[in-house]
């Protein structure tokens, strides 16, 4: 098998991350070119990867205006940032992995699926869930029909917290404006997992919830605007910062505010940066608690729930069937299958290995190593897959803001005859 070279646009958290593959398998992936507008982080990630100088660019537009450099483009971008080069790379001759979401808008989605038809080229979007042995069991359990016919499922993803503060109302992704809805940033993985597991198209859609605690009203008394400006609320405050940021840890989400995670360092990045702010007086307005129904076409029926206010970072799952039904707990790696007929329970204690979202880091990007090598069609993250997800994700979010059952097929008949997305 030929060994695989990409060139990485936008090498942050994510880019880094799916980038270490190579490092780990030399012998199967090498990164070629490196597109980052951040000189630090770009000349790090150059030396870790022994990218010549001449193959590092500040912008995308550098990259793939140059000759090609790479088999594959890997865009980890910011979400609103998505579209243009994931294009263009197309346009370039290169095949692109996409992290999700593939892009903010519903248009620029369908675009780049119809980009991809266009010039033959694929585009593997970075639905990791369904590469870790978690969701991969569940949707082998189902296929082979333990649990007789599939009838309704309940998910939970269990947001944290302290992730909330972190990403969603202090980080980047807190305003809808700035990158996404909350539905689509966070939780287009387990739409799509949701799709995967129904295996049926979604015909109806309806959603509810809001931005109910983090707001400028539900401030402390003498609360500052920073937390390191003497609040008074420290000791009883979650979501005091140096609580979060500096504790020992020196991993994610220390790693995010700072490159250099001393408590010197992490305490100058919590008095100048977002990560310091007090998380009632930020410019996030994207939900901390969601409710989404769902009706699929095969009458499978779906409720998903996602809630700020855990104290895990998890994801639960109730699958019900005609014959049995099965509890799963991603983070615990564990499965269990309950017979009707005899109330039989099968446990299943499975190992996600050690790359992140359950295994499924390193399982996408083996999974597009080997599509490159074989030629071989995608059949699990394709864009053409992937955007029936997202358009999931944006019709739940009309029918959040608009309060009102959303169809499917409407609503992706309008955007098709060029309408206004959610």
């Amino acid at each position: 098998m030929k060994k695989v070279s990409i060139a990485l646009i936008g090498a942050g958290q994510r880019g880094s991350i799916y980038a270490a593959y190579a490092l780990s398998h030399p012998e199967e992936l090498r990164v070629a070119a490196v597109a980052e507008p951040d000189t630090n982080k770009r000349e790090a990630f150059a030396r870790l990867h022994g990218i010549p100088e001449n193959m590092c660019y500040p912008t995308w537009e550098e990259l793939l205006s140059s000759p090609k450099a790479a088999d594959a483009v890997l865009v980890c971008t910011q979400d609103n940032m998505h579209t243009g080069p994931a294009i263009r790379a197309l346009e370039a001759g290169y095949h692109v992995l996409l992290e999700k979401p593939m892009s903010n808008n519903a248009l620029e989605c369908l675009a780049i699926d119809e980009h991809s038809q266009k010039y033959g080229r694929m585009v593997s979007v970075c639905h990791v869930l369904r590469f870790t042995p978690f969701f991969s069991t569940l949707k082998k359990i189902l296929d082979e029909g333990q649990i007789g016919r599939l009838i309704s499922i309940q998910h939970n993803e269990n947001v944290g917290y302290w992730h909330q503060a972190h990403s969603y109302v202090r980080g980047s992704w807190r305003n809808s404006r700035e990158s996404s809805p909350m539905i689509l940033a966070k939780s287009c993985h387990d739409l799509d997992i949701l799709l995967w597991l129904a295996d049926s198209e979604c015909s109806s859609v309806a959603s509810f919830g809001e931005l109910t605690h983090f707001r400028k009203e539900n401030a402390p008394v003498d609360a500052p605007a920073r937390c390191l400006d003497g609040c008074p609320h420290r000791e009883e405050c979650p979501f005091y910062a140096p609580r979060i940021y500096i504790n020992g840890n020196t991993g994610f989400p220390a790693s995010v505010i700072s490159s250099n995670t001393s408590v010197k360092a992490l305490t100058a990045a919590l008095k100048d940066g977002p990560y310091g702010r007090c998380v009632y007086r930020c410019d996030n307005d994207v939900v901390d608690h969601q409710i989404v129904a769902m009706e699929f076409k095969n009458s499978v029926t779906v409720s998903f729930t996602m809630c700020a206010f855990t104290n895990e970072v998890s994801r639960t799952i109730k699958i019900m069937g005609t014959r049995g039904e099965i509890r799963g707990a991603m983070e615990k790696n564990e499965i269990e299958i309950t017979r009707f007929a005899d109330g039989a329970k099968t446990k299943i204690c499975l190992n996600p290995g050690t790359s992140g979202h359950g295994g499924g880091d390193e399982g996408i990007m083996s999974n597009f190593v080997k599509l490159m090598q074989t030629e071989e069609e995608d059949r699990l993250t394709a864009s053409g897959i992937s955007v029936q997800s997202h358009l999931l994700a944006f019709a739940a979010e009309k029918s959040r803001i608009e309060k009102r059952v959303i169809h499917m097929e409407e609503y992706t008949r309008e955007l098709r005859n060029g309408g206004r997305h959610a």
